[in-house]
């Protein structure tokens, strides 16, 4: 750990990240704990995440609001699927609203942190990445708020011949303001969330835009406008009107997820009949919307009022499903022989993965190596004291499991308050329970990364819940305490079996 001798600053709670996760912990803490103190530090110099972070066309969530927003705060917008500015807006208006600007610090980018039992704190080291000044901080607790996608670069596969490639070659996660693609020939790689996001929201402005993809995603059409939320609302006004899209829209997304997976040979063939029907007559569909998995093996793409569908019957863009071979001075070549050519080149290839950030964590002198760890509850690892992360779900909203992981954690610190408790670690009492990966998930990011993630194990409460309403059971009306759940005072270091 890095030394100095400055006096350092003691907090009862830590929070990593001023995204969506880390505003919303931010707000259940104040609001169960006010009397603790805390800290929301942010790498960068903005709130907002993910939403601040992304900046290329037309970027929105592929979740409704209604469940991708906090519980505690009625999304009033009109339309459900919505841009990154309008869910910027939101966060914020959640910051001032809860009082949260004094606890966030920006240019704080966690570097380290180390576990000390004697004295039941983390030690935590701190960097001003414009700066490069050090500094350190020390917690009762560290919430992990970052989520798991890495910052500071997007996934880019290697491309031969790239460097022969005349023009901009952009990866959409460091989209450059000054991009002019106006009139041009722009071919977009890859067929996940952001390219088919890219494609519509580019093409008014191109003369033809071009998605390249090795393999089909799945992609359904779905209202920008919810009009039930939007009815109900206005008869039962925004609170409760908010609560009752919500509670529809956590039923629908459990009702699609469950169905796909329990008929996937009925679900593609629905999803084809809708696609086929949204795509000119005699468009091959089966070549260019038909993956070789079933829906749900890896994330739906949503498209609001199919948007990427109206653009292809306009003629405006097109897909393309081949390999690349080579890059060339005005495009590319593919496997097939055909040349693709093109004046802008998007890499819309996926994203890094990189748990808690990439800080190295040491308990008691031991690094921590994650791979060796098993996710207690998804929000804590075996053998690591007073650390709970926030990572939300991969079917379903992701902000809906945050808010009962806040929740559960808020509850945890009370139950600890109530009994003089200092330290809580997630032990399993059967050392050779078989396990499997934290996320047991086909998409391309997940599976380049599963060997640096912690592990599941084959019973709750080491299991990765995907359903909400378990989770609800699980976090929010079942005990704290469990069995496989060590507490202890520092003092004495004593288990406490309540």
């Amino acid at each position: 750990m890095t030394t100095t001798e400055t006096p350092v600053e003691h907090l009862d709670v830590l929070i990593v990240g001023a995204g969506i996760s880390g505003i919303g912990a931010g707000r259940y803490l104040k609001t169960s704990h006010p009397a603790k103190s805390f800290a929301i530090l942010e790498a960068r110099g903005a709130s907002g995440g993910t939403w601040d972070l992304f900046r290329y066309p037309g970027i929105r969530s592929d979740s409704d609001l209604h469940t991708f927003g906090y519980e505690f705060k009625p999304w009033r917008d009109e339309e459900s699927i919505a841009s990154a500015p309008r869910i910027l807006n939101y966060l914020r208006e959640t910051i001032t609203e809860n009082d949260l600007e004094a606890h966030i610090r920006f240019h704080h980018k966690v570097v380290g942190a180390e576990w000390s039992s004697a004295q039941a704190r983390w030690l935590v080291d701190v960097e001003n990445p414009e700066t490069g000044a050090h500094h350190q901080l020390s917690a009762r607790w560290v919430f992990s708020a970052g989520g798991y996608y890495r910052y500071d670069e997007g996934f880019t596969p290697h491309f031969e011949g790239r460097e022969r490639f005349s023009g901009p070659i952009v990866h959409p996660q460091h989209w450059p303001e000054d991009l002019d693609y106006s009139g041009k020939k722009v071919l977009v790689i890859g067929s996940g969330a952001t390219a088919v996001t890219l494609v519509p929201a580019m093409a008014d402005t191109a003369s033809h835009v071009t998605m390249l993809q090795r393999t089909p995603t799945y992609i359904m059409p779905v209202p920008k406008k919810d009009a039930v939320a939007n009815i109900a609302g206005r008869f039962f006004g925004p609170e409760r009107g908010y609560a009752i899209a919500r509670r529809k829209n956590i039923l629908q997304q459990r009702l699609i997820w469950s169905f796909c997976q329990r008929f996937p040979k009925t679900a593609r063939k629905l999803i084809r009949y809708v696609n086929s029907k949204a795509l000119p007559e005699g468009f091959p569909v089966d070549t260019h919307f038909n993956p070789p998995y079933d829906p749900w093996d890896q994330r739906l793409c949503a498209v609001p009022d199919g948007d990427l569908f109206k653009v292809i019957r306009r003629g405006q863009a097109s897909v393309v499903t081949d390999r690349i071979e080579t890059f060339t001075e005005r495009g590319v070549k593919l496997v097939s022989g055909a040349e693709l050519e093109a004046d802008v080149i998007i890499t819309a290839t996926g994203l890094n993965l990189q748990p808690f950030g990439g800080v190295p964590l040491v308990v008691d002198g031991e690094p921590v190596h994650l791979p060796d760890t098993i996710a207690y509850k998804g929000m804590m690892l075996s053998g690591v004291p007073n650390l709970a992360f926030a990572i939300g779900y991969t079917n379903s909203s992701w902000t809906l499991k945050i808010g009962l992981l806040c929740e559960h954690f808020c509850r945890l610190l009370t139950h600890m308050d109530a009994y003089g408790l200092d330290i809580c670690r997630p032990v399993p009492s059967d050392p050779a329970m078989p396990k499997r990966p934290f996320l047991d998930f086909g998409a391309g990011y997940i599976q380049r990364s599963v060997d640096q993630l912690p592990k599941q194990g084959d019973r709750m409460p080491w299991l990765t819940s995907l359903s909400y309403h378990s989770d609800v059971k699980l976090l929010r009306s079942d005990s704290v305490t469990d069995p496989e759940l060590r507490f202890s005072r520092a003092e004495a270091r004593a288990e406490v079996t309540r």
